[in-house]
C-alpha cells in the first residue's frame, strides 16, 4: 500500500504491509526463458501486481511494484513484461521496475503482443496501436468497427515478417502487414467467434479456438483447415502444443477441465478433468519439455508433467491459496508466524508471515477417508464437508494427537485436525443421543492445555470431549446450558472456568470440572460472538446492537461498554497484552479500543467490510480477511517502531478509507520537508518557568540537587575517612617527562626565592564570592535572579559552603544575610522553586 500525505493520518496504529495467500487470478500466465540463466519463468497477476516464479521448484523471484489500477492483461518478451490496466500499459523491467509507460488508448486495453522492438495493444473499442517501446511513440494506428470486426486475438505467425493475424468475435481472421499498414488477408472464418490462437510447431498453421468449443488446425498459407476437434465443455480458452517430440495439443475449458489431443491419431487421448476449480485461464507446454504451466481464478499456479505410459499428466509442483473468500482465520501458536484460515472453498490451509514455502493446505474435511481411498479421487466430490465457519487451534500437545477443532456450516458432528500431519483427524465429535437434523454445532474451544474440546450447538447443548480419545466427558446444565442457540464458549487458561452465552441473552459462568453453574449475568441485548483474553481474564462481548461489552472473569462484572459501529460486528482480537481491543464490523471500519482509559483511539475504513481480524501474538501485526477476498492481509502495528499518539478519538471523528496492502511490501512515500509539518502530538513540550501566577512551582531543578542539604552533616561524617592517607614509602614507579618528539626527564623544581613566606596569606581566602557579590547587588536594585541561579548551579556541599560564608565569621556581613532572606521572601512571593526556597530556608 502506498501511503501519500493525504491519508497518512487515516490510521495511527496500523500501517498495510501485504497481503499472503495471492498467487494468480484470471488473467493468463506468461512464460518466458532467460537466455543468460538457461531457466523458464512463469509470471502470474495478483490484482495491482504480478509475481515472477522459477519454473524449476516454482519459488517466488520477484513481486512487482504495484500499479494503480488492476492488471487487465499481461504479455513478455525475453526483456521486458508488459502489464495493461485501464487504457494504460506499463513495461516492467527484471520483473519489477516501470521503465516505460504508454498512453493513448480511451477504452480498456485487453490484448498485449510483444513485436521485436515493438509492442501492440488492442482495446475493447477494437482500436489497434504500434508503439515503439524505447521511445514511447505510436508507428501506427488501425481502427475497426466494432459491429463488423471486433478484435478478440492476436498472434504473430512464426517466419511471417512484419505480420500479425487477428481474430474477431464475429468469426472472420484478417491477415496485416503492420509495416506497410496493409491488410493481406481476410479468412470467412467458421461463423463463430474466436476465442484464441496459437502458433502450431508446424510453420504455416495455426490453432484457432471456438466459442463453440471447437479448435480448428488450419493452414493460413493456402487457407484450408487440416483437422478439427471439439469439446463439449464451452468456448476455448487457451491452446498450446507439445515440442518435446509428441504430437500433442491441449486445450483448456471455462469448467477447468483440459483435454489432450493426439495430431497424428486425430483423437482425444485424455482428459484432465478438474485440473482447476474455475476456468482455465492460461496453458502452456514448455519448449521441448514435457511440462505444462496453468494457471486459473481458482488461485492456483500448476505445473503437470507427462511421464506417464497413457501420456496423462499428473500434478508436479503447485502454488495453491484459498479458491473462494475466507470464513475465519487466526494465528497458530506462540511465535506469531502461522495463520490457520478456513474458506468457502472448504479447505483448512496454513500461510506463513516469514515465506511461501511453509505454507501447507491440511486439504479438504472428508466424511469418509478410507471410502475415498477404496474408490478413488472420483468419489471424493460427493463425501467432502461443508466449509468450516469456526474453529479453535492449540499447539501444546499437537505432536501427540489432534489440536484444532472445527466446526461445518449447517453440520451437527465437528472435526478435528492435525496440523503437524497437515490432514484432518481421527474423530467427528457429536452426542450419541441426538438425531436431529436441523442442530448444528454453532460455537466451539479448545483448552490451554489441548486436551478438552467444548462443543456449543444450536439447541442451546454445550459438551465436553476428550480430543485424545474422541471420549464425550460431560454436559453443561441438566439437558442444555441455554435455552437459546449458543453463540459462543470459551475456557480460563487453568481449566477452572467455562463461559458460555446463548442467544436469549445470557452470559453463564461453569465449573469446568463439576460441571456446575456458578453465576448467570444478564445481556442487554443478544451476543453475536464471544472472544477469551486467557492472560488477563478480560472476556469480549459484541452484541447485536453493534455494542461490544467488557467483562473482568474474576468480578464477573461488566468493565467497559463501547458503542459507534454501526453494523454487525464481525469479530475481534485483543492485543497480547491485552489493553487493546480490535473490532471489525460490516460498516466497513476497523477499530481499537483502549481498555484501561475505555477510549476509542484508532478507527479506519476500508472499501471491503472486514470478515476476521486477528493480531500476532508477538504484536507485530494485524491479520484480516474480507468480504469477497481471497487473501489474507497484513498490517503493521506502528507504535512497535514509532512514536504514536494515542489520545482518544472524538465522537465526530470521520475515518479516512484505506487501501488494502498488496503482494509486495509497503513502501512509504517520500515527502519532501516541506510537506511534512509536524502534528502537535510529536512537538516536544518545554515547560515554562512558571505555568500561572496563581500556582505553586516546586522546582525545574531534580530532586537530588536539594534534597541532601538538610542531611549534609550527617552525610559528611558518613564519608569521613577512618585513618589519614598514608604518604607511598618509596617514589612513584614513573619519571615525569617533558612532551615532545624526543622524550626528555623532567628536572625538579628549583626553589629560587629562599625568602619566600610559608604563611598562608588570609586576604587570599576572604575574597567575596560571586553568589555574595551578587546579593550585595541585590540591595541595591532589589533583584535577585542572578543570585538564586548562582545556586541553582551549585550541588549540596557547594550550597552549604556559599550559606556559612555568608556569616560575618567566615567574611561575610548582616548586610549579607538580610540580601539572602530578601531574596528567599521575593521567591515564595512569586511562588516559584518553592521547594528549592523551603530547603534553604531550613538551611
Amino acid at each position: 500500500m502506498e501511503r501519500g500525505a493525504g491519508d497518512r493520518t487515516a490510521s495511527s496504529l496500523f500501517a498495510g504491509f501485504r497481503a499472503l495467500g495471492l498467487f494468480s487470478n484470471d488473467i493468463p500466465h506468461v512464460v518466458r526463458f532467460s537466455a543468460l540463466k538457461r531457466r523458464f519463468y512463469v509470471t502470474t497477476c495478483v490484482g495491482k501486481s504480478f509475481h515472477t516464479y522459477d519454473v524449476r521448484k516454482l519459488s517466488l523471484v520477484a513481486i512487482s511494484n504495484s500499479v494503480p489500477q488492476d492488471i487487465c492483461c499481461m504479455a513478455a518478451d525475453a526483456r521486458l513484461v508488459f502489464a495493461a490496466y485501464g487504457n494504460v500499459f506499463s513495461a516492467f523491467a527484471r520483473n519489477k521496475e516501470v521503465v516505460h509507460t504508454f498512453k493513448g488508448h480511451k477504452a480498456e486495453i485487453h490484448l498485449l503482443q510483444p513485436f521485436g522492438d515493438h509492442v501492440i495493444s488492442v482495446d475493447t473499442d477494437s482500436i489497434l496501436i504500434i508503439w515503439h517501446i524505447y521511445s514511447e511513440e505510436e508507428y501506427l494506428q488501425l481502427s475497426f468497427d466494432k459491429s463488423v470486426f471486433k478484435i478478440s486475438a492476436i498472434l504473430h505467425p512464426s517466419t511471417y515478417l512484419n505480420k500479425i493475424l487477428l481474430g474477431s468475435e464475429q468469426g472472420s481472421l484478417q491477415l496485416w502487414n503492420v509495416k506497410s499498414n496493409k491488410l493481406l488477408y481476410t479468412f470467412a472464418g467458421w461463423k463463430v467467434g474466436v476465442t484464441a490462437l496459437q502458433q502450431a510447431p508446424a510453420v504455416d498453421v495455426v490453432a484457432v479456438g471456438l466459442m463453440s468449443g471447437q479448435v480448428i488446425i488450419h493452414n493460413i498459407k493456402f487457407d484450408e483447415s487440416i483437422m478439427k476437434f471439439r469439446q463439449d465443455w464451452g468456448p476455448i480458452t487457451s491452446i498450446s502444443f507439445r515440442t518435446d517430440g509428441h504430437p500433442i495439443m491441449a486445450a483448456g475449458s471455462p469448467c477447468g477441465h483440459i483435454g489432450l489431443w493426439d495430431l497424428e491419431d486425430k483423437k482425444l487421448i485424455n482428459q484432465m478433468r478438474n485440473a482447476h476449480s474455475t476456468a482455465i485461464a492460461g496453458l502452456t507446454f514448455l519448449h521441448r519439455e514435457p511440462l505444462l504451466v496453468t494457471n486459473g481464478a481458482d488461485n492456483a499456479l500448476r505445473i503437470w508433467i507427462f511421464d506417464g505410459p497413457t501420456g496423462e499428466g499428473r500434478l508436479l509442483r503447485f502454488r495453491m491459496g484459498h479458491s473462494a473468500p475466507l470464513t475465519k482465520i487466526r494465528y497458530y501458536g506462540q511465535n506469531g508466524q502461522q495463520i490457520l484460515s478456513a474458506s468457502q472453498d472448504g479447505t483448512l490451509q496454513s500461510f506463513s508471515t516469514i515465506h511461501e514455502k511453509f505454507n501447507k493446505s491440511l486439504g479438504h474435511g472428508l466424511i469418509n477417508k478410507k471410502r475415498v481411498k477404496r474408490k478413488g479421487l472420483q468419489n471424493a466430490m460427493s463425501v467432502r464437508l461443508p466449509p468450516i465457519i469456526k474453529f479453535a487451534a492449540e499447539e501444546a500437545r499437537e505432536s501427540d494427537w489432534d489440536g484444532i477443532i472445527a466446526c461445518h456450516q449447517g453440520k451437527l458432528s465437528c472435526s478435528t485436525w492435525n496440523y503437524q500431519r497437515s490432514t484432518i483427524g481421527a474423530y467427528f465429535l457429536k452426542p450419541k443421543e441426538l438425531k436431529k437434523d436441523d442442530v448444528t454445532a454453532t460455537a466451539v474451544d479448545i483448552t490451554s492445555c489441548g486436551n478438552f474440546a467444548i462443543i456449543g450447538l444450536s439447541s442451546g447443548t454445550v459438551d465436553v470431549y476428550n480430543m485424545q480419545s474422541g471420549i464425550h466427558r460431560g454436559r453443561f446444565g441438566k439437558d442444555q446450558a441455554h435455552k437459546g442457540s449458543v453463540r459462543g464458549v470459551a475456557v480460563d487458561g487453568l481449566n477452572q472456568l467455562t463461559i458460555t452465552t446463548g442467544s436469549e441473552g445470557l452470559l453463564k459462568f461453569w465449573n469446568f470440572k463439576n460441571k456446575v453453574l456458578i453465576h448467570s449475568v444478564s445481556l442487554d441485548s443478544s451476543p453475536n460472538m464471544m472472544l477469551l483474553h486467557r492472560d488477563s481474564g478480560i472476556l469480549g462481548l459484541a452484541l447485536d446492537d453493534f455494542s461490544i461489552s467488557v467483562l473482568d472473569i474474576e468480578t464477573r462484572k461488566i468493565v467497559r461498554e463501547f458503542s459507534g459501529h454501526q453494523g454487525q460486528i464481525n469479530d475481534m482480537a485483543f492485543s497480547p497484552d491485552g489493553r487493546w481491543l480490535i473490532s471489525a464490523s460490516m460498516d466497513c471500519s476497523i477499530r481499537t479500543w483502549d481498555l484501561p482509559s475505555g477510549c476509542l483511539i484508532d478507527s479506519f475504513l476500508l472499501d471491503s467490510a472486514p470478515l476476521n481480524v486477528t493480531m500476532s501474538p508477538t504484536g507485530d501485526f494485524l491479520a484480516t480477511s474480507h468480504v469477497d477476498h481471497l487473501g489474507i492481509y497484513l498490517w503493521s502495528n506502528i507504535s512497535l517502531y514509532s512514536v504514536v499518539s494515542l489520545r482518544p478519538l472524538p465522537t465526530d471523528y470521520v475515518p479516512t478509507v484505506v487501501m488494502l496492502p498488496g503482494t509486495c511490501q509497503s513502501q512509504d512515500v517520500e515527502l519532501s520537508e516541506e510537506t511534512i509539518e509536524p502534528s502537535d502530538e510529536m512537538i516536544e513540550y518545554d515547560s515554562p518557568e512558571q505555568l500561572n501566577e496563581q500556582l505553586v512551582t516546586l522546582s525545574l531543578l531534580p530532586e537530588s540537587r536539594w534534597k541532601n542539604l538538610l542531611n549534609l552533616d550527617i552525610i559528611k561524617k558518613k564519608n569521613k575517612p577512618k585513618e589519614p592517607p598514608k604518604v607511598p614509602k618509596s617514589a612513584p614507579f614513573f619519571i615525569p617527562t617533558i612532551p615532545g618528539l624526543v622524550p626528555r626527564y623532567a628536572a625538579p623544581e628549583q626553589n629560587n626565592d629562599p625568602q619566600q613566606s610559608k604563611v598562608v596569606n588570609l586576604g587570599i581566602l576572604a575574597q567575596k564570592s560571586d553568589f555574595c557579590l551578587k546579593l550585595e547587588e541585590g540591595l541595591v536594585d532589589n533583584k535577585y535572579e542572578a543570585a538564586f541561579n548562582l545556586l541553582k548551579e551549585l550541588g549540596p556541599s557547594g550550597i552549604e559552603t556559599e550559606l556559612r560564608s555568608l556569616s560575618p565569621d567566615c567574611g561575610g556581613s548582616i548586610e549579607v544575610m538580610k540580601s539572602f532572606l530578601k531574596m528567599i521572601r521575593m521567591m515564595l512571593e512569586r511562588k516559584q522553586e518553592e521547594a528549592a526556597v523551603v530547603r534553604l530556608g531550613s538551611q
